[in-house]
Formats: C-alpha cells, sequence, structure tokens
C-alpha cells in the first residue's frame, strides 16, 4: 500500500465520536470514545487519531457491539454490528473538538 494510500484509509477510519454517559466520564480520564470501522485495527486507529488530531496516543481498547434485535410490527429486524474504541491520550493531550473540553 502507497504512502498516499494508507493515508486516504487513515482518513476513513474514524466514523465519528461515540456520545454517552459513560463517554463523558471517560473523558474526565483523559480518554475519548470514538466509532469506527469494523475492519479497523488498533494500530490504525491509533495512527488515524494520531494523524487527524495531532495528540499522542498511549493506548487504544476496542469493543465490537452487536446489532440490535428489533421489530417492526410482525417483521424482525436487526441493526447493523460497529465498534467503538476507547482511546487514552498521552498527558498532556486533549481533543477539544469532541466533547468542548477545557
Amino acid at each position: 500500500m502507497t504512502v498516499a494510500a494508507h493515508h486516504e484509509r487513515l482518513m476513513t477510519v474514524i466514523r465519528g465520536p461515540h456520545l454517552s454517559e459513560k463517554s463523558h466520564m471517560a473523558a474526565e480520564k483523559n480518554q475519548v470514545v470514538l466509532k469506527v470501522r469494523t475492519d479497523a485495527t488498533k494500530r490504525e486507529i491509533r495512527q488515524a487519531v494520531e494523524l487527524l488530531f495531532e495528540v499522542k496516543v498511549d493506548d487504544v481498547q476496542v469493543v465490537n457491539v452487536k446489532g440490535k434485535t428489533k421489530r417492526f410490527g410482525q417483521r424482525h429486524g436487526r441493526r447493523n454490528d460497529w465498534k467503538k474504541a476507547y482511546v487514552r491520550l498521552a498527558d498532556g493531550s486533549q481533543i477539544e473538538t469532541l466533547f468542548g473540553t477545557e
């Protein structure tokens, strides 16, 4: 994979922030919670965060979230599976655009 193709893939790894009560509590511990591609690896997530937000990453933990089964009348459906990443930032590093933290 060329360098340009690798950077292009890193730009698509992060889908967006995952906003919840738990993610706001994690923000107090210098962590951010992100929705990421289902085929992304920890290494790619680390590189993508460091590239896009220009911060230093200490640790990445990944969780595969199973989609919920839903009913629409008599029909059964299922939401898509997705992946989220808990990214611990190095001391002094901070991402302000996601949560508006100081």
